[in-house]
């Protein structure tokens, strides 16, 4: 199975495509997509459309997995954030793919173990699972990544608790 994780931003995006493969994960892909403070939020969203757009249509992944949005001290941040993930879900839910939301404590205890992780810790973590020569940086990308994981390991706990198999 081949799942996209992301992690929402309106100035920074991360991506990242992890398959479940021969009983390990295996990264695909991973990055940003980037946008400009300087451009109008609507120009800014579509940027972000289109890009995943792209990212969908060339790697065709079977599931999507997303971080949820949390509180923030900052509303104006929220909201924004918040624009961009609705956009994200909208891309998956146009192609009719699996759609999975994970909370950061979610993410960082099916990564880690533990879920007051730190970044590096998840870095680190990722890093190892997805046996990569280095961190994966920057942090969204590498979060993205995390989430991916998170999924696939979701994914495979239900399967086994439900007798499926591995």
């Amino acid at each position: 199975m081949l799942v996209l994780g992301l992690d929402p931003g309106t100035a920074t995006t991360g991506y990242g495509l992890v398959e479940y493969v021969r009983s390990r994960e295996k990264m695909i892909a991973y990055g940003t997509i980037k946008t400009s403070a300087g451009i109008a939020m609507e120009l800014r969203l579509l940027k972000i459309f289109q890009e995943l757009n792209q990212i969908l249509d060339t790697y065709r992944p079977e599931a999507v997995a997303i971080e949820q949005l949390f509180h923030h001290k900052n509303a104006k941040t929220v909201i924004t954030v918040a624009q961009s993930r609705g956009v994200l879900l909208m891309a998956a839910a146009q192609r009719g793919l699996e759609l999975a939301e994970y909370t950061p404590l979610q993410v960082k205890q099916a990564v880690c173990g533990y879920g007051n992780a730190e970044k590096k810790q998840v870095q680190m973590m990722v890093q190892n699972i997805l046996k990569l020569e280095e961190l994966p940086k920057p942090d969204d990308a590498a979060d993205a990544l995390a989430i991916a994981i998170c999924h696939l390991h979701s994914r495979r706990m239900g399967r086994i608790k439900n007798g499926v198999g591995r």
